[in-house]
């Protein structure tokens, strides 16, 4: 079996491309940071994989229009491996991670630098989880063009 499940933070836009053939296809590129767990020795440094991620189709189109550096999403997948050999004639292997699934993991405004959804914690801390600012906004009409 060959799923992946990673949760992590854009480290920049999206790049999209469209395809040149009769069927025009989306293909978004990003990269994941995904924090590494660690060990107790070693709990004061923040460790982080970097993954790359490949959309295509209206998952591509979603990562274009909503996708943007800093925001916290869980993607969910397959690796994928490939080689190609570059300009310089020197065969290149890469291992990107397909996305079948990507969901926000915060809210708008904790990914805008506000207070994460829930706020710290503790009960009754007077956060309203679910409000409107907490939530992105979509024009009308998309809800057929969206992915879930």
């Amino acid at each position: 079996m060959n799923k992946v499940i990673l949760m992590g933070r854009l480290t920049r836009d999206p790049d999209v491309r469209y395809s040149q053939s009769d069927n025009t296809l989306a293909v978004a590129r990003y990269t994941l940071a995904v924090d590494r767990r660690s060990s107790k020795k070693d709990a004061n440094e923040q460790n982080a994989d970097f993954i790359s991620i490949v959309a295509f189709g209206k998952s591509g189109e979603f990562a274009e229009k909503y996708l943007r550096k800093g925001m916290k999403i869980c993607v969910s997948g397959r690796i994928q491996t490939g080689s190609y050999t570059n300009k310089d004639g020197q065969k290149v292997y890469t291992t990107d991670v397909v996305a079948e699934d990507q969901e926000f993991a915060e809210s708008k405004n904790a990914s805008q630098g506000g207070a994460p959804m829930g706020g710290s914690g503790s009960a009754g801390g007077g956060d309203k989880i679910g409000s409107d600012e907490d939530f992105m906004s979509f024009e009308n009409g998309t809800e057929s063009t969206l992915p879930f």
